[in-house]
């Protein structure tokens, strides 16, 4: 019996040293992070983050679909288009140099997982679980201080409660002074904590609960509309594949479609393109609104002192898509006024145009609707650039270069100066950087573009032209996606083995050209570190 005491003893003892080096370590691994993603103090920290997470995201894409197997096996991809394809996922671009009629259902999986994991508000998901970094490193500074006492470590939890436990600073404090200034700091802290956990959940939630209804809602149309359903029964492709691929597309922002047509062979199901504008606008520029309304539901529903707090302290919580009232509200109004005037200004130019060609009254109207909502970060197209008018194209490359936080009015707010300890009340300016970004980098790429594909635009000037460069290339810096595309019938010089496909404008350029056009799409998503 005693050597199984001994034995039991021993036992209990590795236990504990195996519990406490853990801890060690969970402590310095947390640490670790949370000093990485400290996003006020050391924001090129996060830079580096997210610009390796790309490239290792874009990797391992194509990667699983190199080694993945085509729909059609006889065909083979150049490792470079399969890269681009990573690229233009994990970025969100929907930039295409293949069509995706090509790609196994296996293959659309790795693209869905692709786009979810790139869109943006996933990636602020991540950013954001790393935010309250600071109550957990003053807990552990608090702790530090107490290590070398065992007794104080082992009773620390208890002696921070009971207000034992002392910054060096505040020695010569009164006690009664003491006490009400920490239990005030760290209860203002802990709320913030739980405040922005409670916010972690609350968007993971909206991704996932918008992404399921979504496709829901498409896989509910292409099982009871008949024209929708015999489209994808043509094309060899899976109605569950299709509706799930279309909504992590739409609310990602990306735009990529399986269909090789994108959305244009549904422009005349005006049913199925209304499901998806939500989707587009809840994914993007009405985010950071919708998050505030939801909070401020569920307040009201679960009473919960965090969703007030979120509320009235977005600033403190330091999560970019949540905002201050009113200015949600102001971002809210500025989308809407341009949807309208996109859609006005579309409808004008193009209401009998060949691009409407075909549609009655109430499809060109949900059609065009459609078209001015994913203008500025989907990409998903119902229509053919190629034939729309030059103004048309160039209000186009305007609207996607503006960044979907855009807005026309400088709001100020008061903010209290909490670090040097005066109370004093500074004016911070919250818009005044969200409405455009420098052009400077882009001119050079267009000019380096066109050095690249400077015989064909002497040879094929219809097709290879500045301006539908310069669409291509806003496009990706903006992750958008749309693209005048390539027809072989506006060759001055007919080949006559030119075969029509369906794939954006890039997919016809050199290998140097979509090299370029990868580094633009990765500098488009790194682009709000430059502000």
């Amino acid at each position: 019996m005693g050597i199984f005491a001994s034995l039991g003893e021993k036992f209990e003892q590795l236990y504990n040293n195996s519990c406490a080096k853990m801890s060690s370590f969970r402590t310095y691994f947390v640490g670790f992070l949370c000093s990485l993603f400290d996003f006020h103090e050391l924001q090129l920290n996060s830079f580096v983050f997210q610009f390796f997470y790309y490239i290792i995201l874009s990797v391992l894409g194509f990667l699983a679909l190199k080694l993945s197997v085509l729909k059609a096996t006889t065909i083979r991809l150049a490792d470079l288009d399969l890269f681009f394809t990573a690229v233009s996922a994990s970025t969100v671009s929907s930039m295409s140099t293949v069509e995706m009629e090509l790609f196994s259902n296996t293959q659309l999986v790795i693209i869905t997982a692709l786009m979810l994991m790139g869109g943006e508000i996933f990636t602020s998901m991540l950013r954001l679980n790393f935010v309250g970094s600071n109550f957990t490193q003053k807990i552990k500074s608090i702790e530090s201080r107490v290590h070398d006492n065992p007794s104080n470590s082992r009773n620390f939890p208890a002696k921070v409660e009971s207000g034992l436990v002392v910054h060096p600073q505040l020695k010569d404090e009164k006690p009664n002074s003491i006490v009400e200034d920490r239990d005030k700091s760290l209860s203002g802290e802990h709320l913030r904590n739980c405040s922005i956990k409670l916010l972690g959940h609350v968007v993971i939630r909206y991704i996932f609960v918008i992404q399921i209804l979504g496709a829901g809602l498409i896989f509910l149309y292409v099982s009871l509309v008949p024209s929708a359903k015999e489209v994808l029964k043509n094309k060899g492709i899976q109605m569950q594949i299709f509706s799930v691929f279309t909504a992590v597309s739409t609310f990602s922002n990306c735009g990529f479609v399986p269909t090789n047509e994108n959305m244009k062979i549904f422009k005349k199901n005006s049913g199925l393109l209304l499901f998806l504008i939500p989707q587009v606008l809840l994914g993007n520029t009405l985010f950071a609104p919708a998050l505030r309304c939801v909070i401020w539901v569920l307040g009201k529903t679960t009473k919960r002192v965090e969703y007030g707090y979120m509320l009235n302290n977005s600033r403190e919580i330091g999560y970019n898509y949540l905002l201050p009232s009113v200015h949600s509200f102001v971002m809210a109004i500025v989308v809407l006024v341009l949807i309208v005037f996109e859609f006005l200004f579309f409808c004008s130019m193009e209401w009998n145009s060949e691009a409407l060609y075909g549609l009655d009254g109430n499809e060109k109207f949900v059609a065009s609707l459609f078209q001015v909502v994913n203008l500025r970060h989907t990409g998903e197209s119902v229509f053919d650039l190629s034939i729309v008018t030059p103004a048309v194209l160039v209000v186009f490359i305007v609207m996607m270069y503006l960044p979907a936080r855009t807005s026309f009015f400088a709001i100020e707010g008061h903010e209290t100066d909490v670090k040097n300890g005066e109370g004093k009340t500074k004016q911070k300016r919250l818009m005044g950087h969200d409405t455009f970004s420098p052009l400077t980098f882009l001119v050079p790429f267009v000019i380096f573009i066109c050095m690249t594909e400077r015989d064909k635009l002497k040879e094929d000037p219809l097709n290879f032209n500045v301006l539908s460069i310069a669409l291509e290339v806003i496009s990706a810096y903006a992750n958008v996606g749309l693209s005048t595309g390539y027809h072989c019938a506006r060759q001055l010089k007919p080949d006559p083995f030119c075969k029509p496909v369906w794939y954006g404008f890039v997919g016809r350029w050199s290998a140097g050209g979509k090299l370029l056009l990868v580094i633009v799409m990765f500098l488009g998503k790194l682009r709000k570190f430059g502000k």
